[in-house]
């Protein structure tokens, strides 16, 4: 099958150059000739050309202008420009290629450097459309590839965390509503540009399932005290509140066999910092203020409120109204006060949450 012939529309008041351009070109390409740069905008509404040549001095509108008013249009920006031209000052070619021309071809032409000139700039870019589809095509493939990791990843994460909540009876469905709670209460920070410097810089497609790890460390636990169904003597609550500390260990072990991974980096912070309290008293470190990283000031939110509402063997379930206040009034000694202000905004949607997941 035969090739179909580029377009290339030539643009010269000069008839002679016009016509000698053509005989050069027509065996080669689909030549246009066109005597005006009127002409050409009219010409370039109905045929879209690989080319055009562009006579500089032409009567009306020279080709400086036609350039400037080709690279403001949407439609012909991209189009590629070599213009004709008999100067051959260093000053001329400069602003020709400062308006955006391909280059610069001598009047008068010798037919085979002329079309060798044409025949190269076509080439080259044949070969950087190629090379921006390959990329653009290749850039599909890595983002698919990365889309199925990620799936991967949240998959295992979402198993471990499964695996960890089936062993606790007592706390069905709280990895589900904990990352949903997390979720509203970053986004409410980002909206309101709460520690803005730090969130900003976090990739939420990966903090948020991270989330789903912080309670990993209990599948170190006994799963007799883990559905112990009364209240944990103080030895027996010394020993889970361990479960902070295996789960670091055991987020270590992992990092140890993979590469460094966002995933692991913010779920080892959540596994680990979700018991701290803002006035130095929780644990397993005693951090206090804004020593306790902010993802873990921002888990002990939404793990308390999640455990207040919820059921356990020695305790009933409180309201969410009531959770709500007793949050509220934990800000400065349990909770840090600054997120407790954006909590205030969402609590409404953490009780439809509730309500829903129950």
């Amino acid at each position: 099958m035969e090739t179909e012939k580029k377009i290339i529309m030539m643009v010269d008041d000069n008839v002679t150059n016009l016509t000698m351009g053509k005989n050069i070109l027509k065996d080669t390409y689909n030549v246009f000739p066109v005597n005006s740069a009127a002409m050409l905008f009219e010409l370039v509404g109905k045929v879209s050309p690989d080319l055009i040549l562009l006579d500089i001095e032409m009567p009306d509108m020279d080709g400086f202008a036609a350039i400037k008013k080709l690279k403001a249009e949407n439609a012909t920006c991209d189009i590629p420009v070599i213009f004709l031209t008999s100067r051959n000052d260093s000053a001329s070619e400069l602003n020709g290629l400062s308006l955006g021309a391909a280059d610069f071809i001598s009047k008068p032409f010798s037919p085979p450097l002329l079309l060798k000139r044409i025949e190269n700039y076509l080439l080259l870019i044949s070969k950087t459309n190629q090379l921006k589809e390959y990329n653009e095509n290749l850039q599909k493939k890595v983002n698919e590839k990365t889309r199925q990791v990620t799936e991967l990843q949240n998959a295992i994460l979402r198993t471990v965390a499964e695996l960890v909540e089936f062993r606790d009876d007592a706390n069905s469905g709280h990895i589900e509503r904990t990352q949903k709670y997390l979720e509203i209460l970053v986004k409410m920070m980002i909206e309101k540009k709460v520690y803005w410097d730090e969130i900003e810089k976090w990739d939420l497609s990966y903090v948020i399932p991270a989330a789903q790890l912080h309670d990993v460390g209990k599948i170190a636990i006994s799963d007799l005290l883990l559905n112990k169904p009364s209240r944990f003597s103080k030895e027996e609550f010394e020993l889970m509140k361990k479960h902070t500390i295996f789960g670091v260990s055991a987020i270590n072990e992992i990092e140890k066999q993979t590469k460094e991974s966002p995933f692991l980096y913010h779920a080892k912070i959540f596994a680990g910092n979700h018991h701290e309290k803002w006035d130095g008293t929780g644990y397993p470190r005693g951090l206090k203020g804004k020593n306790i990283p902010l993802q873990g000031r921002i888990m002990a939110v939404v793990d308390v409120y999640d455990a207040l509402i919820s059921a356990r063997p020695y305790k009933a379930p409180i309201s969410v109204g009531v959770a709500e206040r007793i949050i509220i009034g934990s800000a400065g000694s349990h909770f840090d006060p600054v997120i407790i202000e954006v909590f205030k905004l969402v609590a409404n949607k953490y009780a439809e949450i509730a309500a829903f997941t129950k």
